[in-house]
């Protein structure tokens, strides 16, 4: 028996950032950023992949950027946002931040915060 393939979603459009360019990717930018703080080896961080990459395809027509730093490799943004716990999610407004959630966070949750933030 055969089964036909089911075709694969596309790639997420994030946008990685990293110490040098996170200002001009998040701070320097106008409209609304999800920024979620990360490591490969954090396991409700890789939770929140899919979620996050069903969020940025969802709401990138509305101008949502998701924004993912890794903290081992910005680690002087981690320190400057003050992240002590990961997965740590920041919503931003035109470059300026907003309010943080910490841990996994379902997708109604996000889509609810996201939905009021573009209709402010």
């Amino acid at each position: 028996m055969f089964f036909k393939k089911r075709e694969a979603a596309p790639p997420p459009p994030f946008v990685h950032a990293y110490d040098d360019d996170f200002d001009a990717l998040v701070s320097g930018v106008s409209g609304i950023a999800v920024v979620d703080f990360w490591a490969t080896w954090c396991r409700p961080c890789v939770m929140m992949e899919p979620i996050l990459g069903e969020i940025a395809r969802e709401f990138a027509d509305r101008g949502v950027r998701v924004v993912k730093v890794d903290v081992d490799q910005a680690p002087e943004t981690a320190e400057a946002f003050g992240i002590r716990s990961i997965p740590t999610l920041i919503f931003f407004r035109d470059g300026s931040p907003l309010f943080e959630m910490v841990g996994a966070v379902p997708k109604p949750v996000l889509e609810r915060e996201l939905v009021e933030l573009l209709a402010e």
